[in-house]
Formats: structure tokens, sequence, C-alpha cells
């Protein structure tokens, strides 16, 4: 049975032939998705910093086991377990609150209070009026007088609350 994948799955020592790489990059494929079911939905969804993190590394990990440069099972555990710690450190900064939370996850930024536009805000968050004034068009807002509040997600969407008329 070991000669099999080393037959199908080339070892990584030598060089991969055109149809190994491809057998890899579908059994790649598939253990990736079922990796992917054990974690959460929120792993791509949301676009925190936190998600963004686990994509950048998932996906160099990944590659490795497709292009040989590492060996191919202990690679795709690897991936498995920066998705179970993702899934684990997500459940860690629900169950608690205050630094650990916030460092893991992010916190919203107050951009706009009452009305009153924080520059101070937009420049710690590298962010422009043109920045906020996009946020205002997706909105549906046309004017400053009409925000009440405007936040930078954790996600990096700036949320526009209205006034009430």
């Amino acid at each position: 049975m070991e000669n099999f994948f080393e037959i199908i799955l080339g070892t990584g020592e030598d060089r991969l032939t055109w149809w190994q790489m491809s057998i890899r990059a579908v059994v790649v494929f598939i253990a990736a998705l079922v990796i992917m079911r054990i974690g959460s939905k929120r792993i791509f969804g949301k676009h925190t910093a936190f998600d963004i993190v686990l994509g950048i590394i998932y996906g160099s990990v990944l590659s490795r086991a497709i292009t040989g440069n590492s060996p191919f099972f202990p690679t795709l555990c690897a991936a498995l377990v920066l998705v179970l710690l993702h899934r684990f450190l997500a459940f860690l900064a629900f169950s608690t609150s205050g630094p650990l939370g916030n460092f893991i996850k992010g916190r919203p930024v107050m951009l706009v209070k009452h009305g009153e536009v924080l520059g101070d805000k937009l420049k710690e968050n590298n962010l422009t009026e043109n920045d906020l004034e996009e946020a205002m068009r997706q909105g549906g807002v046309t004017s400053r007088d009409e925000i009440e509040y405007a936040c930078l997600e954790r996600s990096g969407d700036i949320t526009i609350i209205k006034k009430d008329s």
C-alpha cells in the first residue's frame, strides 16, 4: 500500500511528474474542503485579520503538499492543526472578554460620534475622508449631518448609523 502511494503521489524527494502534482492537487483540494468543514463557517466569511492570517498560512502550507516541498500527509496534518487552532482561539475569544478577545478578534473603532467626525480616529486607522464618504454612499447617506455614529468594524467595514428623523 505504501508503494502505491509513492507511485501515485510521488515522494517529493524526486521530481514530481505533471500527473503526480495533478493528483496531489485534487487530493489536497478535497482534504482542504474536509478540513475547512471541521473548522467553522466564519473562517473565510467575516474576513477579520484573525481569519485572513489563517487563510494565508493555510494556503501556503497546502501548496507545499501539492508541489512536494514537504511530506504529503504530515503537511495535511499541519493544515488540520491550523484550522483546529483557529477554532480553539475563536472559542477563547468568544468565552473571554477583555484583552485576549480584543487581540484575537479586534474591536470596533468609533469614527463619527453624534455627527462629529473623529479625525484622530480616522488617522489612527489610516482612513481618509474619501473612505468615510464611500461608506456613506453605500449606506444611503448623502450628508454627514445625517450620521449619528459611524464605526470601523473588526472586519474593516465601516458601519453608518443614521440619526433619527
